[in-house]
C-alpha cells in the first residue's frame, strides 16, 4: 500500500462521515432487532407511513408521494415509462409546456442516481435511451435555496416535531485558470468524502482548466451521497417552522414520519409557506442528514439515530394498534425489499456509467 494510499484508508477510518452511509447502523443494529422483537413483525415500520408503499422504508415512487402533498405544494412533473416512444416523450413535453432546461430523476430512486439537468431535446433522448426504469421530467424550480426538513408526529396528535434542518448545496469547484477540474475536486475540502466518486463521474473532462472565477457544478443533486455540502440549521427551528410542516403533513393525515427536500426563496419565506416547493419526501428510511455537518461524535450521531428509531417504533406501534394498520407479511416484505435493493444496484450502475452531464 503506497502512502497516498495509506493517507486515504486512514483519514477513512478515522473519519466517520466517509464511511458507507450503513456501516455506522451496525454498533445499534441490535436496538432494531429488538423493536422488531417488541412488535412481533420484522417490518413494524410499515405501519409508519401507512398510505406509502412499505412505509416509505424503501422502494416507493415519487408519484404516489406527490398525491398526498397539497397540489400547489410540488413542482409539476410528467411521468415517463422507459418503453414509451420518444417521440410521444417530445409531445408530452410540448403538452405540458415545459421549456428546458429541466429536471429528470427516477420515479423510484435514491441517493441522487441519475437526477440529472436537461438541456436540450438531444440530451432528453439520450437519457431516454439510456434508463430502464420509470422516470419523471420535473420543471426546474429556479428558488436559490435548497433545504431538508425532518419531522415526525405521533399519530394521537396534530402535532409534530421538527428534528433536523439543514441547508443543501450542490458539489462545485471554481477555476482559477491553472489547475486541471481534477485538481480543483481533489483541493476542495467539501469534497473530501466524494473526491473519488467525483473523479469516476466526470472522468472524461478531468483534464480541463477552468477560467478563473468560473464555477462548475459537479452535480445538480445536492444529496450528500453525490458530494452535496450540508449545514446544519437546527438555531432556525421554531414555531413558526412547525405550524408549516404540521399543516403540510395533516394534509393527507397520513405522513407521519420522515424527511422533506425543498427549494424556497428564502428560510423567512419558508416559515411564512410561501415561495417554496417540495422536491422530495421521504418516508421511513429517510436518512438523518442532520448528524452531518455539525462535529458530531460517532456516539452522539448513534445517539440521534437511536432517538429517531424509537419514534419510528412509537407511530408504527401507535398505528396498527390503535388504527389497525396491518404491518407487512414476512414474506411480502422480504420480496419487496430484495427487488428494491436489486433496483438500487442497478440504478447506481446506471448512473456511473451515464456520466455525460
Amino acid at each position: 500500500m503506497g502512502l497516498m494510499q495509506l493517507r486515504k484508508f486512514w483519514f477513512k477510518l478515522t473519519h466517520w462521515e466517509s464511511w458507507h452511509y450503513r456501516t455506522k447502523y451496525i454498533p445499534i443494529a441490535p436496538v432494531w432487532l429488538w423493536y422488531c422483537i417488541k412488535a412481533r413483525s420484522f417490518w413494524f415500520f410499515t405501519a409508519s407511513n401507512p398510505t406509502i408503499t412499505f412505509g416509505g422504508f424503501e422502494g416507493e415512487g415519487k408519484e404516489e408521494i406527490y398525491k398526498q402533498l397539497p397540489k400547489s405544494s410540488f413542482p409539476d412533473c410528467i411521468f415517463i415509462s422507459p418503453e414509451t416512444n420518444f417521440s410521444i416523450v417530445e409531445e408530452l413535453v410540448n403538452n405540458h409546456e415545459f421549456s428546458y432546461p429541466f429536471i429528470v430523476k427516477p420515479n423510484v430512486g435514491m441517493m441522487g442516481f441519475m437526477f440529472r439537468k436537461i438541456t436540450s431535446p438531444e440530451e432528453l433522448k439520450r437519457y431516454h435511451e439510456h434508463i430502464t426504469i420509470d422516470y419523471l421530467i420535473q420543471k426546474l424550480i429556479d428558488l436559490p435555496l435548497e433545504v431538508s426538513v425532518f419531522y415526525y408526529r405521533h399519530p394521537g396528535s396534530n402535532t409534530g416535531i421538527v428534528s433536523g434542518f439543514l441547508l443543501k448545496e450542490p458539489p462545485l469547484v471554481i477555476g482559477d485558470g491553472v489547475s486541471t477540474l481534477c485538481q480543483l475536486i481533489q483541493m476542495n475540502p467539501d469534497l473530501k468524502y466524494s473526491t473519488e466518486s467525483m473523479e469516476i463521474r466526470h472522468q472524461s473532462r478531468l483534464d480541463l482548466v477552468l477560467p478563473k472565477g468560473e464555477k462548475y457544478i459537479l452535480s445538480f443533486a445536492s444529496n450528500r451521497s453525490q458530494g452535496g455540502k450540508l449545514t446544519n440549521l437546527h438555531h432556525e427551528i421554531d414555531e413558526k417552522l412547525l405550524a408549516v410542516f404540521d399543516r403540510i403533513s395533516n394534509h393527507s393525515g397520513q405522513l407521519y414520519y420522515g424527511r422533506y427536500d425543498i427549494k424556497c426563496a428564502s428560510i423567512d419565506s419558508l416559515k411564512n409557506g410561501e415561495d417554496f416547493s417540495i422536491l422530495e419526501y421521504n418516508g421511513a428510511g429517510a436518512g438523518i442528514q442532520h448528524i452531518y455537518g455539525n462535529g458530531l461524535s460517532l456516539r452522539q450521531a448513534c445517539a440521534t439515530i437511536l432517538c429517531h428509531w424509537k419514534m419510528l417504533y412509537q407511530i408504527s406501534v401507535y398505528n396498527h394498534k390503535v388504527n389497525k394498520v396491518p404491518y407487512w407479511e414476512y414474506k411480502k416484505g422480504k420480496e419487496f425489499l430484495n427487488t428494491a435493493l436489486v433496483n438500487l444496484k442497478a440504478l447506481h450502475k446506471l448512473d456511473v456509467e451515464f456520466t455525460d452531464f
